[in-house]
């Protein structure tokens, strides 16, 4: 199959097949609602309490068993399921996808007691595998390494809070994250040695990420695909979801993916070359 697939490749960037186009919408303040699916490996994660089911993150849907988030995201003994598909969590259309999840696995070195040390990312193992729709594909990842370029615009997505304190949206909401790279955001009056080398900020003071946006992705400029999920929203400033230099920061996904990449599940960085392939040859290979 792996022998199937690197000749089919060859074929596919032989024939220089456009790649795979998941636009957002052009309204990119923050609050405002995505276009429906733009985003189809958003997953929103969801944890069984007393009353039934309830939203606590976001997450990135990256094979058809797998969605990645945020270690803080989940605890010890939860029962977690996730849903795909999703835009408006107040009606149901008909493109989501239930699953629960079978088995947590988050990064060893992770210390709950510190998430500014870093290592803030798990991965979901589902119990069944999701169909690949039009509304539901896995996110291709960045190559291991990959430093985003300082001022890169990135898109944050989820249904975190509107503002500090304020209401969680029903819609998907989306909004442009500048990068500020390693060298700005670790200065003193920044966030100095809170953040890491392993981490991505993101954003400035009218626009961020706030509580419940947790877990989900940092959509950015790919390298090999358009878009590629580059980072995991982690933390904010405890005075606020819009403070003066103290950008959102995520887990950096390029810096685990060798972790990311010991669980069986087909390369994330691979999908987009798959759909290049399924597109060319008619053969499905989800």
């Amino acid at each position: 199959m792996i022998r199937l697939l690197s000749s089919l490749l060859l074929v596919a960037l032989a024939s220089g097949s456009d790649q795979p186009s998941y636009n957002p919408s052009s309204r990119v303040v923050n609050g405002e609602d995505a276009e429906p699916n733009s985003w189809p490996w958003q997953a929103l994660l969801q944890y069984k309490a007393s009353g039934g089911w309830s939203f606590t993150c976001g997450g990135t849907l990256i094979g058809c068993c797998w969605v990645m988030t945020a270690a803080h995201c989940v605890v010890s003994g939860g029962t977690y399921r996730v849903v795909l598909g999703e835009h408006d969590r107040s009606v149901t259309s008909g493109h989501e996808q239930t699953i629960t999840v079978e088995k947590v696995f988050v990064h060893p070195q992770y210390d709950d007691n510190d998430v500014s040390k870093g290592y803030d990312i798990a991965l979901l193992k589902l119990s069944e595998c999701a169909n690949k729709t039009d509304e539901v594909k896995p996110a291709p990842l960045p190559p291991p390494g990959y430093i985003l370029p300082h001022g890169t615009e990135c898109y944050v997505t989820g249904w975190g809070r509107l503002s500090t304190g304020g209401q969680l949206p029903s819609k998907l909401q989306q909004g442009l994250l500048p990068v500020v790279d390693y060298e700005h955001c670790s200065q003193r009056d920044w966030w100095g040695s809170t953040v890491k080398e392993t981490m991505v900020c993101a954003g400035g003071y009218e626009v961020s990420s706030c509580n419940g946006d947790s877990g989900g992705p940092l959509n950015c400029p790919g390298v090999n695909c358009k878009w590629e999920v580059n980072g995991i929203v982690s933390f904010g400033s405890a005075r606020g979801c819009n403070t003066e230099k103290k950008p959102s920061v995520f887990t950096r996904v390029s810096a685990y993916i060798d972790w990311i990449e010991e669980k069986p599940l087909v390369s994330a960085r691979m999908w987009c070359f798959i759909e290049w392939i399924e597109k060319i040859t008619g053969i499905d290979f989800s």
